[in-house]
């Protein structure tokens, strides 16, 4: 398969362009190419957007990869360890290992939530609360650590409810409902994912409670809510840190957007009884409290 270039503009009548940047997709092709429309946008006109295969990653010997969701960040790691890569579609628990041991080589557009801005969404909800349940096994248990010392500055609190095996993990559900305001889920894939949440979703339903994150996708399965940085403001921050590495030769340390939005579920809310706030007033207050309370989004 040759090198299809997908931007090949040309500045002040160059021949060729005088960078490359390379990409390797999800192979989820309408999102792939989603993501190669905007970023076709952002970057400057001289800088070629190269999509390469994966038998081609081991070849490639200059130039920055991006790679979209962490098996292709995984596969271009492994075929060309000396390869400077930007990853998109990561969190921060996938990446930062590989940055920290790589630093100024590997970097990362982070896409999951910081979890002291998805508790502050779940509180422009509902201002009273103050007190969040949390799920996790003994291997994520950590997750939530730096979350349970930022919440008192908000006025908040957290218990981990440890879920010890699979059968354990409805009755855990619903001990943890019975204490928190609300349910914060993390990007916790031994608790929330395609098997178990239909279950944790209905179980806190039945129990008036509600579940915040933990992406826009457990929304449209009845999650009330969960913030979420638009692709736009994902791409943006991934044309700073090429940028960057193409006037030093390094990256940045992988960070979240700057900008987040928030999903809702109207009729989780009209079901529930619970007076909605737009999900801009939500975003708002949500900055505004990182804001007052001196925080930054990516930490």
């Amino acid at each position: 398969m040759l090198l299809l270039t997908l931007v090949s503009a040309f500045a002040h009548g160059q021949e060729s362009p005088a960078r490359s940047v390379y990409f390797a997709g999800s192979g989820n092709a309408p999102l792939d190419q989603h993501l190669v429309q905007l970023l076709k946008g952002e970057l400057e006109p001289a800088i070629s957007l190269i999509e390469v295969s994966e038998d081609q990653l081991a070849t490639l010997d200059s130039g920055p990869i991006i790679t979209v969701g962490p098996a292709a960040f995984s596969r271009a790691r492994q075929a060309n360890r000396s390869a400077h890569i930007l990853a998109m579609l990561v969190d921060k628990s996938f990446i930062s290992g590989f940055a920290e041991r790589s630093p100024g080589q590997i970097t990362g557009v982070l896409y999951d939530v910081p979890l002291i801005r998805q508790a502050l969404t779940g509180k422009a909800i509902l201002p009273q609360a103050t007190k969040i349940a949390l799920l996790a096994t003994a291997d994520s248990v950590e997750l939530y650590e730096p979350l349970i010392d930022e919440l008192p500055a908000y006025g908040m609190s957290a218990r981990i409810f440890l879920v010890d095996s699979n059968d354990k993990l409805i009755p855990t559900l619903v001990r943890a409902l019975g204490y928190g305001d609300f349910l914060l889920a993390a990007p916790d894939s031994a608790i929330y994912n395609p098997r178990t949440i239909k279950h944790i979703l209905l179980t806190a339903y039945r129990r008036n409670q509600i579940v915040i994150g933990p992406t826009q996708a457990y929304v449209k399965a009845g999650s009330l809510a969960s913030s979420y940085a638009p692709f736009p403001e994902m791409v943006e921050l991934a044309n700073d840190f090429l940028e960057r590495f193409f006037e030093s030769g390094q990256f940045p340390e992988p960070s979240y957007p700057e900008h987040f939005r928030v999903e809702v579920n109207a009729q989780v809310a009209r079901s529930l009884n619970i007076p909605l706030p737009s999900r801009e007033d939500i975003a708002t207050r949500v900055d505004r409290q990182l804001t007052v309370n001196g925080e930054v989004s990516d930490e």
